[in-house]
């Protein structure tokens, strides 16, 4: 069986987030920052609530690139970051013990810049740990749009699988009978999602008649289906 027809699950994955720090993200031109700050939280938002194992990688915090992203800190408050001198995240010994230890094969990656720190961990991981990488395209970036596409073209012909924060999202939540899930990634879509959360708010209070901001019975939700 190929295991990439395997839908990522809360149980079978973890992610990385590879520095996601100011420094990095001023030299992105592939995306608008502000929207790759809103997919990086949101795809974090998403990790916490589904448990999922989640190593935070850092390089030359101190002395070149800033500290992570408050936003993304916040979301993990306990994670310890594992800072790096090298640009390739493999070539720590930390971050492979990390990512070792959740004994999961597939990984999910977002990161600064895709085109030198994404594409050297994804080969690295691949060739020398055997892991499936999943490339969250749209929590990442790279120096320009050109660098970007064909840093995510190169991973893609190797075996790397695109995705995007929300479909990362959306394939852990999987079924909306998930109600021990729901409320909260209904949060993250509110928050998160642009166009389809203004819609969630839409159904909620025009179409199912909720208060504003007041949370939504069960019982009433399952005509808003995912999009």
């Amino acid at each position: 069986m190929n295991e990439k027809l395997e839908l990522l699950t809360p149980g079978n994955c973890q992610l990385i987030f590879i520095d996601h720090q100011p420094q990095m993200a001023f030299g992105v031109q592939s995306i608008d920052r502000q929207t790759l700050k809103n997919n990086t939280v949101g795809l974090a938002k998403a990790a916490k609530i589904f448990n999922i194992p989640t190593t935070i990688t850092t390089v030359e915090t101190e002395s070149f690139a800033g500290y992570s992203y408050p936003e993304l800190l916040d979301v993990f408050p306990d994670h310890k970051l594992l800072e790096r001198t090298s640009m390739n995240s493999w070539d720590d010994q930390k971050v492979r013990d990390a990512l070792a230890a959740s004994r999961r094969k597939k990984v999910v990656v977002a990161g600064l810049w895709t085109e030198v720190c994404n594409t050297s961990f994804a080969l690295s991981a691949m060739a020398g740990g055997g892991y499936e990488i999943y490339m969250v395209s749209d929590a990442s970036g790279g120096t320009s749009k050109e660098a970007h596409d064909y840093a995510m073209q190169r991973m893609i012909q190797v075996g790397v699988v695109p995705m995007t924060w929300q479909q990362v999202l959306l394939e852990w939540q999987r079924d909306w009978a998930h109600r021990d899930t729901y409320d909260e990634v209904m949060k993250v879509v509110k928050e998160h999602s642009g166009g389809y959360g203004m819609g969630v708010d839409y159904a909620y209070t025009m179409v199912h008649k909720a208060a504003q901001r007041t949370a939504v019975p069960h019982e009433m939700l399952a005509a808003v289906p995912a999009r």
